[in-house]
């Protein structure tokens, strides 16, 4: 599959139906970290819808990053969605306890503000450092491991740990502000 001629041939219906194991697996994984009311076949076939808008893939990795990232956009257009419902459009205050961080922000499974918090400090993560960026859309809203993730990304695992705790404490930082 690491053939161009293979991954341009198939496109993405090719890619999508050869990777949607996986897919689920990272989806149902996704799920279980951020929660919301997307189920994992709905979160995978909303990320392929948005995947469809292309067929130029220049690798297996390139997909799944790709997929990462529509993965992370379905989630925050999910939980602004609950929020829209749940409060209006009003955006409330978030709070972190600096206890137990279990990922980025513990209690956020289930948190709209969180979600969308999250993003908000994601986007200004990918001004400062687009790497870590990436590997927050690989290991938060996509659900890889760090082996993943570094495959995806073309880089070490020590790499992605490294990127990891510091990509964490930008967020952490920028939600603490925020609060």
């Amino acid at each position: 599959m690491q053939d161009t001629g293979e991954l341009t041939a198939g496109g993405t219906d090719g890619l999508f139906s050869a990777l949607y194991q996986q897919l689920r697996q990272e989806a149902r994984k996704q799920r279980r970290r951020v929660g919301g009311g997307v189920d994992t076949t709905a979160l995978v076939n909303e990320s392929y819808l948005k995947l469809m808008r292309s067929d130029l893939w220049h690798s297996r990795q390139h997909f799944l990053r790709t997929a990462a990232a529509a993965m992370r956009q379905v989630l925050v257009d999910e939980a602004r969605a609950r929020l829209a419902e749940k409060r209006g459009s009003g955006e409330v205050p978030l709070s972190l306890d600096k206890t137990g961080m279990a990922d980025i922000v513990p209690g956020s499974h289930d948190d709209p503000n969180m979600t969308l918090g999250i993003d908000a400090a994601l986007v200004r993560l990918a001004a400062h450092n687009e790497r870590l960026a990436r590997v927050v859309e690989c290991r938060y809203f996509a659900g890889y491991s760090e082996q993943e993730t570094a495959d995806i990304l073309e880089v070490t695992e020590r790499t992605v740990r490294r990127d990891w705790v510091k990509a964490r404490a930008f967020l952490f930082a920028e939600l603490d502000a925020k609060s």
